[in-house]
């Protein structure tokens, strides 16, 4: 069976408009362990998942599929949404064959095709959606739209036995959420980025640097052979209350620290301005966290972290020590679920079945905002 898809929002209105009448098909309540096909595509990863809802963290991933197109939105120093809905075009097919031949299932074997309808890029959503939609129809298997920063908030808990609440830090290239996660559908706010997030400070801070990209990474290896205390930055928002975040004044101070250093700028400077810029980012986020954790509702027991810059080293050794001074748990991601994947989508759909959710109507829209308060 071909996948083959058209990137355009006619192409999905008029598959909507084939099969809008099949509507919901209600509470979900399936008997024995589901397996889910997720795909996700909000940004630079095309990616497909199968996962079953089996009793040990171990046997739920049967396969993961991604592929990046880091490689060729480098020369850019950034993602370009419309070359990027192009290679999810190009990739979807493979990726989805792909994951169904490391699980050894076929689509009849699958339970539910769930998909991120957002937040994310509009075109590379499209893609998602259309061929999850397709696949649905195709094959008569009920469709779940997925909030991708829902993926995010309950990776941990495809990995690990953790209870709800839960104290969430979610950061990445596009978002910084302090949450409160109560249950599944269940989130609080306490506070989020103003301008921002701290993975696009990262990726910015490097370009100015002239480090490859992404800068994420290429900042913490920098780092870790810089002096932090050289180069010196204003905390942000400290007459402020609430634990709000902001990145923006912390990214213009790195840009004067480079700016004043001149064309004389040595590779021992870039990499103290690394190691002054990510200390400083590190040190705001442990100081609002402590704020985030006095506004919970629910004194949890849990603090976890999640999302792309969950894989930054030294933020994850500061949120454990945060942790273990509160007598919390601290959890994070292995590494391989901490960026954009497919298999946090089918995880999340697979919490929301056991939740009792419904599924998705087939004419569900894709959302290039789409907040987690709105789920």
């Amino acid at each position: 069976m071909s996948l083959c898809i058209a990137l355009s929002v006619g192409r999905e209105v008029i598959i909507a408009s084939k099969v809008s009448e099949l509507g919901s098909v209600g509470v979900i309540g399936m008997a024995g362990r589901m397996t889910i096909l997720g795909i996700e595509s909000s940004c630079d990863e095309t990616s497909a998942a199968i996962v079953r809802d089996a009793a040990s963290a171990e046997e739920r991933i049967l396969s993961n599929v991604i592929s990046s197109q880091v490689a060729l939105h480098a020369k850019y120093g950034g993602v370009i949404p419309e070359y990027a809905a192009r290679c999810h075009a190009d990739a979807i097919d493979d990726v989805v064959l792909e994951a169904l031949g490391k699980a050894d299932v076929s689509l009849d074997d699958v339970d539910a095709v769930a998909a991120t309808a957002g937040p994310g890029l509009i075109g590379g959503l499209l893609v998602g959606m259309v061929c999850a939609k397709t696949i649905a129809v195709a094959k008569n298997k009920p469709f779940m739209a997925i909030n991708h920063l829902e993926g995010h908030l309950l990776t941990t808990r495809l990995c690990y036995d953790v209870a709800f609440p839960y104290l969430l830090l979610l950061t990445s290239g596009g978002h910084f959420i302090f949450a409160e996660v109560l249950g599944v559908g269940n989130y609080r706010v306490l506070g989020e980025t103003l301008d921002d997030a701290a993975g696009e400070c990262f990726d910015k801070v490097a370009k100015m640097l002239g480090f490859e990209y992404p800068g994420g990474p290429a900042i913490e290896q920098y780092a870790k052979l810089g002096e932090p205390g050289r180069f010196r930055y204003t905390m942000p928002l400290q007459r402020r209350t609430g634990c709000n975040a902001s990145f923006s004044g912390i990214k213009t101070a790195t840009k004067l620290h480079i700016q004043s250093l001149g064309e004389k700028i040595t590779h021992q400077d870039k990499c103290d301005i690394a190691a002054s810029f990510q200390d400083t980012v590190v040190k705001f986020i442990l100081r609002q966290i402590e704020k985030a954790y006095r506004m919970t509702t629910v004194k949890p027991q849990n603090v976890v972290v999640s999302g792309g810059v969950a894989a930054n080293s030294a933020l994850r050794e500061a949120l454990l020590e945060f942790s273990e001074k509160h007598g919390l748990n601290f959890f994070a991601p292995p590494l391989t679920l901490c960026s954009d994947n497919a298999a946090m989508i089918a995880w999340a759909a697979i919490e929301r079945v056991k939740a009792g959710f419904a599924y998705s109507p087939l004419d569900a829209p894709s959302k290039p905002r789409w907040a987690i308060t709105e789920i």
